[in-house]
């Protein structure tokens, strides 16, 4: 037994949980995972055993208890510094948790209307004004962070990053709602579906039982 472990919700709706998941994925170190079934009797209660805020994803390392996905990833950058969950350079560690934070508060429009489902296609639905208005945004941060930090790889700061964690289910949503993008966006999106441990996440996803009606439509 591990002394780290995750809880997580619903692989395949969970956002939030599949941010925290591939940070600590990333850096390689061994955990185990609980997966607790979302909107069905008595899931909230369950999740108050292992997370204070009565959320997910929550991470136990030994008797210390971190919740709240954003938090999650800095700490496994703390304790696992040779993963290179942040940049090494300064600037572009700004930039990188400025980008990451802007993705964990904002894009609520995107969020209402694109729910994310791992496995089902929904073409063109839920496209509002407000909803495009965040995938231009989203878009454009992709852009910028490519442009000025990406040159030594395929992500956003070049290796794969906290900030890259941040917007997979962002990836997911555009091949699921299958929104078109510009090529350099197209690119990247790819990059980071192609990523192993993203793989071995949506075959989990997959292979669920559960199925949450309202992400369903």
């Amino acid at each position: 037994m591990s002394d780290l472990t995750i809880y997580l919700g619903n692989k395949n709706y969970a956002s939030w949980s599949l941010r925290a998941w591939l940070a600590l994925k990333h850096s390689a170190a061994e955990f185990d995972e609980v997966v607790i079934p979302l909107y069905q009797p008595g899931s909230r209660q369950t999740v108050m055993q292992y997370s204070p805020s009565g959320r997910v994803p929550a991470l136990r390392h030994g008797e210390l208890t971190v919740w709240d996905s954003f938090a999650i990833c800095e700490y496994l950058a703390e304790i696992f510094p040779e993963a290179g969950l942040w940049p090494a350079d300064p600037a572009a560690r700004a930039v990188a948790r400025a980008v990451s934070a802007e993705m964990h508060s904002a894009f609520a429009a995107l969020r209402d209307h694109l729910p994310m489902n791992m496995r089902s296609s929904f073409p063109n639905r839920g496209v509002t004004p407000e909803v495009q208005a965040d995938i231009n945004r989203i878009t454009a941060i992709w852009r910028d962070c490519r442009k000025r930090f990406g040159a030594g790889g395929d992500f956003l700061f070049g290796g794969f990053t906290i900030a890259d964690a941040m917007y997979a289910p962002v990836v997911s949503r555009f091949r699921t709602y299958k929104i078109e993008l510009e090529a350099e966006a197209q690119a990247y999106a790819d990059a980071v579906w192609a990523l192993p441990a993203l793989q071995e996440y949506l075959t989990a996803a997959k292979n669920e039982p559960m199925i949450i009606e309202s992400a369903e439509f």
